[in-house]
């Protein structure tokens, strides 16, 4: 009687392929494509698109200066969030965000194309546009300033008691876990890119700022996919990451398209792989993921391998001419053993976190 079951051969792949699952789903990894989750192993290349995804897609407050020594950076700040309060506009809502309690305002005055007005503390504060200090003849040089217009962020200015005080730099504030993302990839051997329909000025910054290999700048919604086809033509396997409804048929085209969960559901039903916790690093985890789990795999292949190779044959009577017989009682024991091993490294498995602190 000979033991020749090869349960553990049989369950090598089926017990890693569930346990990264189940990891995935954990760390709010949807996996809807396990062929695509296999090719994120493989990846030579990642292109982001950029707002809501490297970025969180609304107005914050990346710089503040002082033009007089009467108002620290936190006074004028305070000041241009009292007045922006009262305002809907969507860089009013990122000054006034940039703090937590807005000081009180009065006499609130909406200055149309130009900005807003109102009295703090007794000063008269006006929050303005480059316009309205042109309109007004009020001039200022300044290179710190300057350098934020090459940067392609919005700048505005305050003025206090018709004295210009400062001004403040805004743009579409960049995720803290970016930069950690792009690190990892990097490590990993894996080049970065950045889609964005902003001009090159803004796509140079961010690109700078996170360390991005290479950025496609001002591309049109329809020429998204293009791009990717242009990646690929360069003998690259390539995974595009997104949110929006415009980034749907680009995430179709890549060969792992990897969407944000809170974007746009038309771009969640092209992806292959869906972040529900729309953090850039996530992208990292799903590819390292796939990394892990085809290495447990092969790991789990070549042990259950080895014991059909060679414990079965011996079993068998293989070896019976030189004195070595494994009994049937035996072999069962050696077949059950390669079975827990092969589910103990499936176990195993882990994903690398990374905090973005």
């Amino acid at each position: 009687m000979v033991i020749t079951c090869p349960h553990a051969l049989g369950l090598a792949v089926p017990l890693v392929v569930a346990v990264s699952t189940s990891l995935a789903a954990k760390h709010g990894l949807l996996i809807r494509n396990r062929i695509a989750f296999e090719n994120a192993r493989s990846i030579d290349a990642i292109v982001f698109d950029k707002t809501g995804t490297l970025t969180k897609g609304e107005f914050g407050v990346t710089d503040t200066i002082s033009f007089s020594e009467k108002y620290s950076d936190d006074e004028l700040l305070n000041y241009a969030a009292a007045v922006e309060s009262h305002s809907e506009h969507p860089i009013a809502k990122g000054v006034t965000k940039s703090v937590e309690r807005p000081l009180d305002v009065e006499k609130f005055l909406s200055i149309p194309g130009k900005g807003a007005q109102g009295v703090v503390k007794g000063k008269k504060i006006q929050v303005v546009s480059p316009g309205y200090l042109r309109e007004n003849q009020i001039f200022m040089e300044n290179k710190t300033v300057d350098e934020w217009g090459v940067q392609g962020k919005t700048v505005i200015y305050i003025v206090i008691d018709d004295k210009l005080a400062g001004a403040l730099a805004l743009a579409d504030i960049i995720r803290e876990e970016s930069k950690l993302a792009i690190e990892g990839f990097k490590k990993l051997g894996i080049q970065t890119l950045m889609l964005t329909g902003d001009n090159k000025k803004v796509a140079a910054w961010v690109s700078k700022e996170i360390g991005l290999d290479e950025f496609f700048a001002e591309v049109l919604p329809s020429e998204k996919s293009e791009k990717i086809k242009e990646v690929q033509k360069r003998g690259l396997i390539v995974a595009m990451t997104g949110d929006g409804v415009n980034d749907a048929p680009a995430l179709a085209q890549a060969d792992v398209g990897i969407a944000i969960g809170a974007g746009a559901d038309v771009a969640v039903e092209a992806a292959d792989i869906i972040l529900v916790k729309s953090s850039p690093l996530d992208a990292l985890m799903i590819t390292q993921l796939a990394q892990a789990t085809y290495n447990k795999t092969v790991q789990n292949l070549v042990w259950a391998t080895a014991y059909n190779i060679i414990a079965i044959p011996i079993a068998a009577g293989a070896l019976y001419q030189y004195g070595v017989l494994l009994s049937p009682a035996v072999a069962a024991v050696f077949m059950s053993l390669s079975t827990v091993i092969c589910a103990v490294n499936a176990k195993l498995l882990t994903i690398r976190e990374k905090s973005s602190g």
